[in-house]
């Protein structure tokens, strides 16, 4: 049997929508699955009334929940109260990944038996769903999480300084529906934050010990595209890159569902429960740390060299620097000088290392990184980027 390719699987949403304008048939998608909707959105109400009207016209009767922060444990537990008071036939997130995550697990845990707690991982049982999601909808309005094809939420445990994730093959949407004009005039933090997310989860996957073929194909030339229009929305407004931005994200959720991630994302959410910080940004302020370590610590694993070698190649294009580590080091000082904040401005400090890193060793992402690294290499990840 031919042996170049080893078997592998994927899987992503039930239907994907892309392009500018596709949010124009969100309604009717949404109410073919029922009339009852109960739609998730982000702390600003107006952000998602156009959807709201337009479900109403076409016979929908809506009900709404805010998802103002990343969602804790206290906030989904409510917000199932809330879905199976209202019974609805469809849930559908409009919002950036923290909606998309609240209405995704809502989904899920509506017809669940147990409690919230029981299906989650490291903190929880971590159970498997023993009923059926609810029909889901995700519509993002931020480009960075890729939440809207991706089989898990993400949901922060105050009491555990944590965030774990809520996992099941059967939490992907039903439908999602990615239109970049819907993240046009985002806030330059914002933009700047989601982005960095965005450009990590093509970079994770695309060096992942867990890489498929076809992750490869979506990840690889995304990574360039990626750089180049986050550095166009640092200068200024521009439709065209938020089109590619959102592509970017896009590919980076159907890559990570189905090839993992790496160290950055294994500290993102150990960093995330413990200090609060935005998911994006905490990636951005890791990512030129994470890919040093990452490119001394395989240079005898050669398939991981060269792909860790070609990611920084492309940084180097962006920088304009030749030598890697130089490229590395402009970007870091690229990323800071455009406001992302640095992890001890973040509240990470250095007595917390020590914690953060035995965490994050635990975590599934980190199961995902091209090589082990040791806590010796993670403590000097932190350092460098505190």
């Amino acid at each position: 049997m031919y042996e170049g390719i080893q078997p592998f699987s994927f899987s992503t949403a039930g239907k994907i929508l892309f392009g500018s304008g596709q949010s124009k048939h969100a309604a009717r998608l949404i109410t073919a699955f029922g009339p009852t909707v109960m739609v998730v959105h982000g702390a600003l109400h107006m952000r998602a009334e156009w959807l709201l009207n337009d479900i109403m016209e076409q016979g929908g009767d809506v009900s709404c929940l805010s998802c103002p922060d990343e969602p804790s444990l206290m906030l989904l537990e409510t917000a199932v109260d809330v879905a199976r008071a209202i019974k609805p036939d469809v849930i559908v997130s409009v919002g950036g990944g923290s909606a998309i995550d609240l209405g995704k697990a809502v989904a899920a845990l509506m017809p669940a038996k147990g409690q919230a707690i029981d299906y989650l991982e490291v903190v929880g049982a971590g159970k498997k769903l023993d009923s059926q999601p609810l029909p889901f909808v995700a519509i993002p309005t931020t480009a960075g999480t890729g939440a809207e094809v991706t089989k898990n939420a993400v949901i922060s445990v105050l009491q555990k300084k944590r965030k774990v994730s809520l996992r099941d093959d059967r939490m992907m949407a039903d439908v999602a529906i990615v239109d970049p004009r819907l993240t046009d005039g985002l806030p330059r933090n914002i933009t700047l934050s989601a982005g960095l997310d965005a450009i990590t989860q093509v970079i994770e996957p695309y060096i992942s010990c867990k890489g498929t073929p076809l992750s490869d194909a979506l990840c690889k030339p995304a990574i360039p595209r990626g750089l180049a229009a986050l550095g166009r929305l640092m200068e200024g407004e521009d439709a065209d890159a938020r089109d590619e931005i959102a592509w970017v994200s896009l590919c980076g959720g159907l890559a990570l569902a189905n090839s993992g991630l790496g160290a950055v994302h294994g500290f993102a959410g150990v960093i995330g429960g413990h200090c609060g910080a935005p998911h994006g940004a905490i990636c951005g302020a890791l990512l030129p740390h994470v890919l040093r370590c990452n490119a001394k610590a395989s240079i005898d694993q050669s398939h991981y060299a060269a792909r860790i070698s070609e990611v920084c190649e492309s940084i180097s294009k962006f920088t304009g620097a030749q030598e890697s580590d130089v490229a590395l080091k402009l970007f870091e000082e690229w990323i800071h000088r455009n406001g992302l904040s640095r992890l001890s401005d973040m509240g990470v400090q250095p007595r917390d290392h020590g914690e953060i890193v035995e965490a994050a060793q635990a975590s599934s992402s980190m199961k995902g990184n091209p090589v082990a690294l040791s806590n010796e290499e993670l403590l000097g990840v932190l350092a460098s980027a505190g």
